[in-house]
């Protein structure tokens, strides 16, 4: 005769399971398919797993070049650790079902649970209840895998378009990406009007650059940690070099610079960074004092501006007119990118702000002004 408590803790076990699919459940579909921010334990959890892996595997490590080629690694293996934890919670959650249906023989709930999740097949269910558990489990399991290969493409589809403009920049904000000098090369071999109307369109193109990385980024957290293929190059300081850019031109331009389209682009650009910060929980100031200090000194603006005006750039205010304006505009995003450089280790460019890894800021690369014999000098051949 069976003991009645024992067979009430079977069905205990089995309600347990039932919860635990129906979490674990939840989870995969709010991050794999549903369209929006969704932050779960699971999700959180294999996060901050692989982080702590990451974490004690950096520690050796004294250059950024390495350090880049090791984080390369860590959105990849989140999702695979992601994958193993649903993984996990199923396999425990199916067996603890099948308890009160194997009599509370653990070694056979275990083994059916994962023959069935993983559809081997070894070990067949015997009754009702057991037979539909089994189909219920191989279903979960070619669920789980199917979705998590339907989910890759749109991870790397959403990468791809972020990498194409971050790209395009390389030949026009150097490497790492600087405002300053997204400005000056902006400005080599072209009027005043003309670059004009090209920064005009290329503020244009990273407004909704700036959209889809907010939309796409906040949604699937796994992105912001994706790094880009060149170590120098990085999602997050391209933005804040085109956004630097628009401040200085605002400020020390304020009758020639396309007021609207650098104006829109600022405003999605900080919209975006502080969207993202929220989604993975840093804190965002949303009501920033105009009359802040910012971490950038005005001597670093002033080098800026000074470098500008070395190379013609039309300059219409004086660094200590332009200053305040420019302050201005930054300290609406300058906090919120620092703390998103820091947290995902971007590489250390000029205006960005301290990194975990004490590195000392790196200056863009800017190419030798190389002449063919018989060259006119004021014909610059490379950007």
């Amino acid at each position: 005769m069976r003991d009645p408590v024992i067979e009430v803790l079977w069905w205990l076990c089995f309600l347990a399971g039932m919860l635990t699919v129906v979490f674990t459940w939840k989870s995969l579909i709010g991050t794999l398919i549903v369209p929006r921010q969704h932050n779960d334990r699971i999700s959180d959890a294999a996060t901050n797993l692989a982080a702590g892996l990451f974490a004690l595997a950096r520690r050796p490590v004294k250059t950024y070049r390495s350090l880049d080629r090791l984080l390369a690694w860590q959105a990849p293996m989140t999702l695979f650790v992601r994958l193993g934890l649903w993984m996990l919670l199923f396999y425990f959650a199916f067996s603890f079902m099948l308890f009160p249906f194997v009599h509370g023989d653990v070694g056979r709930a275990l083994s059916v649970g994962g023959s069935s999740l993983f559809t081997l097949g070894y070990a067949p269910p015997v009754g009702v209840g057991s037979t539909i558990l089994v189909y219920l489990s191989a279903f979960t399991g070619l669920a789980v895998i199917a979705l998590q290969i339907g989910y890759l493409p749109i991870l790397y589809a959403a990468v791809n378009r972020r990498e194409s403009e971050v790209t395009l920049l390389l030949s026009r904000a150097g490497s790492p990406a600087w405002g300053p000098e997204l400005l000056v090369r902006t400005r080599f071999g072209m009027s005043g009007k003309d670059s004009r109307a090209e920064l005009e369109t290329l503020y244009r193109s990273w407004e909704r650059w700036a959209a889809d990385v907010a939309e796409s980024h906040s949604t699937y957290l796994t992105l912001c940690w994706f790094r880009s293929p060149l170590p120098e190059s990085s999602w997050l300081i391209a933005l804040l070099s085109v956004m630097d850019s628009a401040a200085l031109q605002l400020s020390l331009n304020p009758r020639t610079a396309p007021t609207l389209r650098a104006r829109l682009m600022l405003r999605m650009g900080f919209s975006c960074l502080r969207q993202i910060a929220r989604a993975i929980s840093l804190p965002v100031e949303d009501d920033v004092d105009p009359d802040g200090q910012t971490v950038l000194t005005f001597a670093e603006f002033e080098e800026a501006v000074d470098m500008l005006r070395a190379v013609g750039y039309p300059v219409e205010q004086t660094a200590e007119q332009a200053w305040p304006h420019f302050r201005g505009w930054r300290l609406n995003y300058e906090d919120v990118a620092y703390r998103l450089a820091y947290v995902i280790d971007a590489p250390p460019a000029l205006w960005s702000g301290p990194r975990r890894l004490a590195t000392p800021p790196m200056r863009p690369k800017r190419p030798t002004n190389r002449l063919p014999s018989g060259a006119r000098p004021e014909d610059p051949q490379v950007l």
